[in-house]
């Protein structure tokens, strides 16, 4: 059977980590935010790394479409591809996200918020992905019949094993023990931007142990965790857990 996944994530919620979990099962290939060069080059947006993004990567969103929904590369029965949320511009077709099985990963709002405003301080609703992520679990929950998974970056922290094979088992493939643990540093796979973003999962080898964290957010940054709030405790009712 073949399963071409599309893991919804918005920022800084441990899905570099969960790309590098898929890529080390040896029948699977990973795909790295196949989107987000298109995204950067219609709405302009000024990420770090903008420019060796928009060089290196494909900005053509017909020919992206084609290739994620397309033959699984190298011969591999699963193809994990990471996405993040608000990569999907709310001008963009939808009918092809029907040949995909997808999943959606969140985490706690004001940790999201914390880490994302230390790359990007601009960061507004939309940046966290979170209206999108809702909106995509819409559309395939009322084509399923069903809700697709969700997981929280969290619980996954604290129980890799029994979180991935509840994921797994949701997704119609098997849990592999490989996807535990990973050697570190680069992938071929990754985007160009991971000297941006990568380094901690560059030195990981499994997933970090799970910590309490304490978050204070400024005064400035409140409106955008009310904000955030609604869509992500919708999606936090319906998680993978006991």
């Amino acid at each position: 059977m073949m399963v071409r996944i599309a893991m919804w994530s918005g920022p800084r919620n441990i899905s570099t980590a969960m790309m590098r979990s898929f890529g080390s099962r040896p029948d699977t290939v990973v795909s790295d935010e196949p989107l987000y060069a298109h995204y950067l080059k219609v709405t302009g947006i000024e990420h770090p790394g903008r420019v060796e993004v928009l060089a290196r990567h494909e900005t053509d969103l017909r020919k992206v479409v084609s290739h994620i929904t397309g033959p699984i590369p190298e011969g591999r029965a699963v193809w994990y591809q990471k996405h993040m949320a608000h990569h999907l511009l709310p001008d963009m077709d939808r009918d092809w996200l029907d040949g995909l099985s997808h999943a959606f990963l969140i985490r706690e709002p004001d940790q999201m918020i914390a880490s994302l405003v230390k790359n990007y301080p601009a960061a507004q609703l939309a940046d966290t992905g979170l209206p999108q992520q809702c909106e995509i679990f819409d559309r395939v929950s009322d084509r399923l019949g069903r809700a697709p998974p969700v997981v929280l970056a969290s619980d996954v922290l604290k129980d890799p094993r029994g979180i991935l094979t509840k994921l797994c088992e949701a997704l119609g493939i098997p849990f592999l023990p490989q996807m535990l643990c990973w050697t570190p540093g680069p992938r071929p796979t990754d985007g160009v931007w991971a000297a941006h973003w990568y380094a901690a999962v560059e030195a990981s080898t499994g997933f970090e142990p799970w910590r309490p964290r304490k978050v204070e957010l400024s005064k400035d940054l409140r409106p955008l965790l009310d904000a955030c709030r609604p869509w992500y405790e919708k999606l936090y009712a319906l998680r993978l857990g006991d």
